[in-house]
């Protein structure tokens, strides 16, 4: 169990159902077969942003609203298969048929460290502006693809 799926079924199962705190949840995580201490749930609750807000009914908890690009980074970010570099550039392998979309995000982040990408099926080739800087680009290209 990685950290990545418990907490895409944690966001699931806040988005899904009225879940009134932290141990309600434990039992639902627990039956839906993933076991967490607690300490690292309330970590989740910390990355993933969940807050416990007041309703009609007592208490829920709550995800933040998620901006249209936070949305995109989420589902580019699970596309990403690896991202590897050499002296000259970067290398990007996704799932099959989701370079594009991969290489078309990262050419909107505007960012001034990458140069331009090219991208076949599943394979996105990124040049970065300067060689010098290889490690410093790919650091940029996973904090760009992590999820938030």
């Amino acid at each position: 169990m990685n950290k990545a799926h418990r907490q895409r079924k944690i966001r699931e199962l806040v988005e899904s159902r009225e879940v009134g705190g932290q141990l309600e949840l434990l039992g639902l995580l627990k039956a839906a077969g993933i076991r967490v201490a607690q300490a690292t749930l309330s970590r989740d609750f910390a990355e993933l942003g969940i807050v416990r807000k007041r309703s009609g009914q007592g208490y829920r908890l709550e995800l933040p609203e998620a901006s249209s690009e936070e949305i995109i980074r989420e589902l580019v970010g699970m596309e990403v298969l690896s991202v590897a570099s050499n002296e000259t550039s970067i290398i990007i392998r996704t799932l099959p048929g989701r370079a594009h979309g991969v290489a078309s995000f990262l050419d909107r982040l505007r960012g001034s460290a990458i140069l331009g990408t090219i991208a076949g099926d599943d394979t996105v080739l990124v040049i970065p502006a300067s060689v010098a800087k290889i490690s410093e680009v790919k650091s940029y290209i996973l904090k760009s693809l992590s999820q938030p």
